[in-house]
């Protein structure tokens, strides 16, 4: 027999893709799922295979130095039984002088590049060739595979979508903004593994790096730790929160992830400015979700920053309200982390499912800013020693916030209710634009037997006590509209509780405050009211808020905090309520014109009413969304827009993608930033 030659090859790159979910990728080669079959054809020239007489081989290689020991190099023979636990090719069919492989890896194979080569050996005889590269990414529809995940709606929200909601806000007003993780976006595959091939971890040892990057939870550690530059690790994003983000761009401005991940690359590397909490925690989901880990970005309202880890967090104030020292612990009105999906089977059983990462840089963790993968589930039992930081993330949604008083004779006095920590934990619910609440996965009911043991498993006494039913009761109300350049009010409502008439001294106290708790200038101030209460009745002291007094404090987290403080004459207690309140944006009204089909032009109408009595300069929209616009669209209004005026564009569109796409809007202006707005549109397939 005549030596077999191999002429030319097909990977088949968009059937692979598309059996594979990876074809919105739109890269032009080879990306897979491990443990599931992908198809090639080789075509040989003179002759065609002949079984007995040809023996054909591969090899598949991945990393700087591939070596069988780690994983990461495999040679494996044509045969017709193949093994599921090693890499595999089965002849599918033959046809003259081309033959169908179907070639398949392991469920627990290393992610990444792979290059690939054919041996044919005819007679002891034999050749070799490169037959090109292909990528290997983790399986969630594979049972083997640790990232397993069984149920399809949940996939498709997890892993495939390409845009979601962030939720925002204060625990008293949720609110979402729309974001573009665009993970199958152009080049953002390659960002993702080059990040992983520049971590410290690879640049130690590549050779173990990459032998464990079958492991989802060392991805997921590697993944929170790059994407900020708190380590000097070339990360991806600074943090700033300081309200001063003229040299890079507000981290309110972002609507997307695919921007920051392609100026990354373009800038060598070079961390980008600036992020805070949700954009880190959006350009880790892209990551993970780029790279088959099903994962969520979640919302944790009044989230604690406890730096000393004693769960509890100590704020004080003065007679009037006002913050008398300055604190290291902080409340965060919100903090934003992902949840990624995986087993663990590094630890006991029972912990596999939701694993919570936090990329935003605020405590080190084996010398390092990252944080997790810690499972939730192990957070709800406050298992506190196993991998990993579960007492950190358990203190933001458990730490006890007392207030002490600080009285003009420098007498300390303890509040007797403290603020809820941990409300709400939201994140978008699947297949809709709906907030679900997820935070019975972290906390048992509030007073229940079962937390009671978590917290003396925590060894932390809870201190707050809950809603007093006797004795007086104060809280916060907000007037309808708290809306940027209107005045509101806000009012301390104080209940009588008892069976006798109370007196008691009430001061109202505003100041801007920034998202992580940091407060800012007053911008409101009663003097303090003595009021009597019958028995079992509701009074109220009002505060109106000045839209010329909140102005030019307001930082662009657009929250001002009040507290209330009440001195009960009858039982000298000091009662303190706080509320954060968020001054709203204008909303951006967006209207589609014409039949959104594929491949078929579409206007959008995009439009906002200037609120403020002074006119905006400096007028920006940005405008985005996977599969209806290539990349951003910029663009900058030449007039300023004057007080109650409206502003109003329309941009051609040319949608790629069917199905549901969204259309994401951002707004930035001198007096008002970070504005968002976004419309679903579901964009017809191009007739065959």
């Amino acid at each position: 027999f005549a030596d077999l030659v191999l002429e030319t090859w097909d990977l088949h790159c968009d059937r692979n893709g598309r059996e594979h979910r990876t074809a919105d990728m739109g890269c032009k080669q080879l990306v897979v799922r491990r443990g599931q079959p992908f198809t090639i054809t080789l075509r040989f020239s003179g002759r065609g295979y002949e079984e007995g007489v040809d023996k054909l081989s591969f090899n598949v290689e991945t990393g700087p130095c591939p070596s069988e020991t780690s994983g990461t190099s495999s040679h494996f023979v044509m045969t017709d039984c193949p093994e599921e636990s090693c890499w595999s090719a089965v002849i599918q069919q033959q046809d003259g002088e081309s033959l169908s492989v179907s070639l398949c890896s392991p469920p627990n194979a290393r992610i990444g590049r792979y290059s690939m080569t054919l041996e044919t050996c005819t007679d002891y005889q034999g050749s070799s060739y490169q037959i090109g590269d292909f990528i290997l990414l983790f399986n969630p529809w594979h049972p083997e595979d640790t990232v397993f995940m069984r149920d399809e709606n949940e996939r498709r929200e997890y892993v495939l979508s390409q845009h979601g909601l962030i939720y925002q806000g204060t625990c008293d007003y949720i609110f979402s903004i729309p974001w573009n993780f665009g993970q199958f976006e152009d080049d953002i595959l390659a960002i993702c593994l080059n990040m992983l091939d520049i971590n410290p971890k690879h640049l130690r040892d590549q050779n173990r790096d990459c032998s464990r990057r079958n492991d989802p939870v060392y991805i997921g550690r590697v993944v929170s730790a790059m994407v900020n530059c708190n380590d000097e690790d070339r990360g991806v994003l600074f943090g700033r929160w300081d309200n001063s983000y003229e040299d890079g761009m507000s981290p309110m401005a972002w609507i997307g992830s695919v921007d920051i991940l392609k100026r990354w690359k373009n800038f060598g590397c070079q961390p980008v400015k600036y992020g805070q909490c949700w954009v880190f925690a959006a350009v880790a989901c892209t990551v993970m979700r780029c790279l088959g880990i099903p994962s969520r970005v979640v919302t944790n309202y009044n989230s604690a920053h406890d730096t000393n880890a004693n769960l509890t967090i100590d704020r004080y104030i003065n007679e009037k309200g006002q913050q008398e020292r300055y604190s290291w612990d902080k409340i965060w009105n919100f903090h934003c982390w992902v949840e990624s999906w995986m087993a663990r089977p590094d630890l006991a059983a029972g912990y596999d499912g939701w694993q919570v990462l936090d990329p935003t840089p605020q405590e080190k963790s084996e010398g390092v800013y990252c944080c997790g993968p810690a499972p939730v589930k192990a957070i709800k039992e406050g298992d506190m020693l196993l991998k990993y930081d579960i007492p950190f993330i358990f203190a933001e949604v458990n730490a006890d916030v007392v207030y002490w008083v600080v009285q003009g004779d420098g007498m300390q006095k303890q509040s007797i209710r403290s603020s809820d920590v941990g409300k709400y934990i939201s994140t978008k619910s699947v297949g809709r634009d709906s907030r679900e609440d997820i935070t019975h996965n972290y906390k048992y009911p509030e007073g229940s037997e079962e937390e009671r043991a978590v917290f003396e498993k925590a060894e932390h006494q809870k201190k707050s006590i809950g809603e007093e039913d006797e004795g007086l009761h104060l809280r916060i109300k907000v007037s309808e509209g708290a809306n940027k350049g209107s005045d509101f009010d806000v009012f301390a409502v104080v209940n009588n509780n008892t069976d006798e008439e109370r007196v008691c001294r009430v001061t109202l106290c505003a100041r801007a405050t920034s998202h992580n708790g940091t407060l800012g200038p007053q911008c409101g101030l009663t003097d303090p009211v003595d009021i009597d209460i019958e028995p079992r009745a509701e009074k109220r002291v009002p505060l109106r808020i000045l839209y010329e007094e909140y102005r030019d404090k307001l930082t662009q987290d657009n929250l001002i905090k009040v507290v209330a403080l009440l001195n009960d004459h009858q039982t000298g207690d000091i009662i303190v309520a706080v509320r954060d309140i968020y001054v709203e944006n204008p909303p951006i009204k967006i209207r589609i014109l014409g039949e959104p089909m594929q491949n078929r032009k579409l206007v959008a109408e995009i439009s906002l009413v200037n609120p403020l009595a002074v006119p905006l300069n400096g007028c920006v929209f940005v405008v985005e969304g996977t599969g209806l616009t290539e990349g951003q669209l910029v663009k900058e209004l030449e007039e300023p827009v004057e007080p109650q005026a409206e502003a109003k564009f329309r941009m051609d569109l040319m949608p790629r993608l069917s199905g549901l796409q969204k259309l994401m809007v951002d707004f930035e202006s001198d007096q008002l930033t970070g504005v968002k707005g976004y419309r679903n549109v579901i964009i017809a397939p191009q007739p065959m």
